[in-house]
């Protein structure tokens, strides 16, 4: 079998996620149905993680496996001509036999936008918030989930009740961008909802209806709370995979999209 490492991106508006399931797109099933369509054989991609319903990835990794050996860029190229404009592969290259895009990946890193007004071009892409936040009170809320937390509150109630809560967050920062609020948060893994649901009640104290220290408490002690403030899945990006080497780039919301 031959290996290859793949980044891309993708609007994840119209998809039920990137994990392939039954009776619902998803963009891990269009990739394969793309690359199988282009090699003529039968191929396998794993991501580096899941996407909810509704996110997108600015730069998701995978690995595909095939057994036919191809250049990376003319495969990159024939995925893309049979992808639709949704999703698109950026980079494709050689990788070793043991690569694999999850078990490497040492953190992710999302990022969230809310938009300060109304936008007929970015509606897809941003949560818009008519109320006026206070950015100083977010910045200040955020560091209470920096570190090793246990997120129950914070993770949808669904999810494989045998997995693990608990989540060691490396980083949180948010900056303003003209009309644009970006949150970035870095971390070695993420559960189901939980980011939507950080910034959700992040927004609340910007919004002036909660205060840090009643953060602090639903992280602390389990709250059905953050559930009923999970952000909406439009601001969502996952924005990279990190790996041994790896570093983020400054901030920089995706210009190109409003």
């Amino acid at each position: 079998m031959h290996k290859y490492k793949l980044i891309v991106e993708y609007d994840g508006t119209n998809y039920h996620g990137w994990q392939m399931q039954k009776n619902a797109k998803s963009v891990q099933d269009a990739l394969i149905t793309a690359a199988q369509k282009f090699s003529g054989a039968p191929v396998k991609v794993q991501g580096a993680g899941r996407t909810d319903a509704g996110v997108h990835a600015l730069a998701q990794t995978a690995h595909l496996e095939s057994s036919r050996k191809f250049n990376p860029e003319t495969l990159r190229i024939g995925i893309n001509d049979n992808l639709p404009a949704s999703i698109n592969v950026l980079q494709m290259e050689n990788a070793p036999a043991l690569f694999h895009a999850r078990h490497h990946a040492l953190s992710r890193s999302y990022l969230y936008l809310i938009s300060k007004r109304r936008t007929a071009f970015g509606k897809r892409y941003v949560w818009w918030i008519k109320d006026k936040l206070d950015c100083e009170k977010m910045r200040h809320t955020l560091e209470v989930f920096q570190g090793f937390h246990d997120f129950a509150s914070f993770a949808d109630k669904r999810m494989d009740k045998e997995s693990s809560t608990k989540v060691n967050i490396e980083g949180l920062w948010l900056k303003e961008f003209d009309d644009i609020i970006a949150i970035r948060i870095v971390g070695s893994h993420f559960l189901w909802k939980m980011v939507r649901r950080i910034v959700g009640v992040t927004a609340e104290v910007g919004r002036g209806n909660f205060t840090r220290y009643d953060v602090e408490k639903m992280l602390n002690s389990f709250s059905e709370i953050p559930a009923r403030f999970t952000a909406p899945p439009s601001g969502l990006f996952l924005e990279k995979v990190l790996y041994e080497g790896d570093k983020l780039s400054p901030i920089k919301p995706p210009i190109y999209l409003f």
